[in-house]
């Protein structure tokens, strides 16, 4: 008698049916059936080995990214001027392993604070290849920063004034800079940082400087604001420099050696708010590059007439070097629906690690095949917090609890920024320009947290009349 067992091999993938509601008139900002491919390795290490052993959620750094981005902005920059310095801004993000990476590549410090100096310090930067920026350093940092050569911006009088008393009491020279605000026309003065030039704060404290026995100008700082789109900032930017520092070499006999413009210049991602694709709104670095050095070019012309060199170019890149170096592997742990229909899905990692969730839309990448139609998706952290959202709105196929998903880019603010809110903090790694994994920073623990606390003596037992009684378990009441 022939078998009778059913065949199952040929049936098809029960897929739970939905309703959707159209709504007519309305654009979808979200565009089309998005993220439909998937990624399966980062730089060439699977995803599923790297969370086997590391966990998720988890950071993954690419040093092989680090170090092209840091090579290309140094080629498209030395390739159109003369002399330029590169620094690393410490603030985006200030893991020893991204900072020594750029270093590696002749990358100097950028710092603002104490904390940041002495990072950078304990990494085998010297003094000499500091820049010293922010509103607020102590008296004791900035001694020693004049000891050991850093570069120092001055920010506001009261910092002019302290640097001149311990200049004094050292009785040594310090070579100086000073920060400077101003209107370029495309983004917002960031006028609570230096001295503004429109109202002839600037001028008069490079005077100030110039009569000081022990402070010298040798440098002009500015910062024009954070992920810069126009190109054209800058070339107003560089010309509002160049201006002011022709008018004080001429008025005070000071020679600027170097323009240090700050940073700004921003990543491919996907700012909130903007919904043409990335690559239509983001310039290059090279567009930048072209807009700042073909500017300084033509105005370095006159200076080059009266015998001397073209001022350095000093950049304080961040963004640009470092968000589309990382990744964030984050698991899926919960399916729902919500009141208006949509999907939505919980993961493993919260706005407390991706603090750039707050204002960009990033990419959202699975790890396997998805089948399904997509449909919007909202994501979640796990967070007991209503602001714990991932992505406000993505099309995504239908995901089952223990599929990974990878958050791109997101290597920019999200170490410096992140809390120690409510979940522990993950492992980073690294992966080497070999494909060798790197644990670069280790996972929180309890003790991480409460290493520092100190629980004072008469607090030290929580029940000193004795442990309370569970009221929910009858078998625990006395007879």
């Amino acid at each position: 008698m022939p078998d009778q067992t059913p065949d199952n091999s040929s049936k098809k993938r029960w897929i739970k049916p939905v309703i959707t509601p159209l709504r007519s008139g309305m654009l979808n900002k979200s565009g089309g059936s998005q993220n439909l491919s998937w990624t399966e390795s980062i730089d060439g290490v699977p995803i599923k080995q790297l969370v086997e052993e590391f966990g998720s959620p988890l950071f993954v750094v690419s040093e092989k990214k680090l170090r092209r981005n840091l090579q290309r902005l140094k080629h498209a920059f030395e390739s159109r001027y003369p002399e330029v310095i590169c620094a690393w801004s410490y603030k985006t993000n200030y893991l020893g392993a991204v900072c020594n990476s750029f270093h590696q590549e002749g990358a100097w410090a950028e710092v603002v604070s104490e904390f940041e100096y002495q990072k950078a310090r304990s990494l085998g930067v010297p003094g000499h290849s500091i820049l010293f920026n922010g509103p607020f350093k102590r008296p004791a940092i900035l001694e020693t920063a004049i000891i050991e050569g850093a570069r120092i911006h001055i920010d506001h009088l009261d910092e002019l004034y302290t640097l001149e008393e311990i200049a004094t009491r050292l009785r040594r020279r310090v070579n100086v800079s000073i920060r400077l605000n101003f209107d370029t026309g495309f983004t917002e003065p960031w006028s609570r940082f230096g001295f503004n030039i429109e109202n002839g704060q600037a001028r008069d404290v490079a005077w100030r400087i110039a009569s000081s026995d022990y402070l010298q100008l040798t440098g002009l700082h500015s910062h024009i604001g954070t992920f810069v789109l126009e190109p054209r900032a800058y070339q107003n930017q560089v010309t509002t420099m160049y201006q002011f520092l022709t008018e004080i070499e001429a008025q005070t006999g000071a020679v600027i050696e170097y323009i240090d413009i700050g940073g700004g210049f921003a990543s491919a991602n996907a700012l909130q708010g903007i919904y043409l694709p990335v690559e239509q709104v983001v310039p290059s670095v090279e567009q930048y590059a072209e807009a700042i050095c073909d500017t300084l070019l033509e105005l370095g012309h006159e200076r080059e007439a009266r015998g001397l060199k073209r001022p350095i170019l000093i950049l304080e890149t961040g963004r640009a070097l470092v968000d589309d170096a990382e990744s964030l592997i984050c698991s899926v742990i919960a399916n729902k629906r919500l009141p208006d229909g949509r999907r939505a899905i919980i993961v493993d990692a919260g706005v407390n690690l991706l603090f750039t969730a707050f204002w960009y839309n990033h990419k959202v990448t699975p790890t396997r095949q998805l089948e399904g139609r997509p449909e919007d998706t909202v994501i979640y952290g796990p967070l007991c917090m209503n602001i714990d959202l991932m992505r406000n709105s993505i099309m995504l196929p239908p995901v089952n609890v223990g599929d990974t998903l990878i958050f791109s880019p997101v290597g920019a603010y999200n170490h410096t920024q992140w809390l120690q809110f409510i979940e522990y903090r993950p492992n980073v790694v690294m992966i080497d320009t070999h494909e060798k994994t790197w644990l670069i920073r280790q996972a929180e623990e309890l003790s991480t947290i409460t290493d520092l606390e100190r629980l004072p003596e008469h607090l030290q037992d929580p029940y000193p009349q004795g442990e309370p009684e569970d009221i929910f378990n009858p078998l625990s009441q006395p007879d």
